[in-house]
């Protein structure tokens, strides 16, 4: 994994819930605060960081860190070209009428709060330089699912015919956090027969196929470890310190400028149409969960 073979990296939180009673306290935070401040960035220093000495706990928060101190600053200004923000409307999930986030309880009616947020983040070491993280999550989304999918630069030369190399995707591979533990390889296949065609096939594995038992709950396991006084999984005060100093940048640049027009996607489908033009800016495609 590095910059020579990776062409970007996504990591998602998808909730298909709304804020479930939490109002008068997530009007206060947002999906910033909420799940992108602890959740999110651990993700992204647990994939991004340098292999520790050793498991020993401070050796792997050590490196994490590093991970977050190594994130590039951007300016005020740049804040808003960086990010995207989403508050969803009523709408339908599983099948089911929904209400706006201003419908909820113990929300305000006019609020500006974020349900929706997409940041593209970089890491600026050796390994990552010139990759674009772009981190995703939201509420009254489709689906709940949290995964992370490192994709590959396409091969430097296609040795097949130009209508064939036009069928090739890079290859992709997606780690698959919850609620379906596992990890999945994307890669093209020459279909059997005299024609030339290369079709994307996966490799799968599944904790709960290959081990016929689920994961303990992430509570369950860190209860243990704390009983334990193994504190690996537990961030310490430098990693929430650098944690918290992106996201009240990113804070304060939002406070620059007006909010979106709020509500801007409808409960049920995959936020806000910036979010898709964020990255078809790019010339790239969040992945279809």
């Amino acid at each position: 994994w590095n910059r020579r073979y990776v062409d970007h990296v996504q990591i998602t939180v998808a909730e298909s819930i709304g804020i479930e009673g939490r109002g008068a306290y997530y009007d206060k935070a947002g999906v910033l605060r909420d799940v992108f401040q602890n959740h999110m960035l651990q993700l992204l220093s647990l994939l991004a960081m340098e292999p520790p000495i050793s498991f020993e706990a401070n050796y792997v928060r050590d490196e994490k860190v590093k991970v977050l101190r190594a994130i590039r600053p951007f300016s005020l200004e740049a804040v808003n070209l960086c990010t995207v923000r989403g508050q969803y409307g009523p709408g339908l999930v599983a099948g089911e009428t929904v209400p706006g986030y201003r419908q909820e309880k113990n929300v305000a009616p006019d609020s500006v709060t974020e349900t929706f947020v997409a940041v593209k983040l970089w890491v600026d070491t050796w390994r990552w330089a010139g990759v674009p993280f772009y981190l995703c999550s939201g509420k009254r989304l489709p689906k709940r699912a949290t995964e992370i999918s490192i994709h590959f630069k396409q091969a430097p030369l296609l040795l097949f015919g130009q209508h064939v190399s036009d069928e090739m995707k890079p290859n992709l591979l997606v780690l698959k956090i919850q609620p379906d533990e596992g990890i999945s390889l994307r890669f093209g296949a020459k279909m059997p027969g005299s024609t030339e065609h290369i079709q994307p096939v996966n490799m799968d594995f599944r904790y709960g196929t290959a081990f016929g038992a689920e994961s303990p709950d992430a509570y369950e396991r860190l209860l243990l470890d704390c009983m334990l006084g193994d504190s690996t999984l537990f961030a310490r005060g430098d990693e929430v310190e650098a944690a918290w100093a992106l996201v009240t940048h990113i804070l304060e640049g939002w406070k620059q400028g007006p909010p979106p027009e709020f509500p801007n996607y409808k409960a049920g489908t995959w936020g806000p149409q910036a979010a898709h033009d964020f990255m078809a800016r790019d010339g790239r495609a969040w992945r279809q969960l």
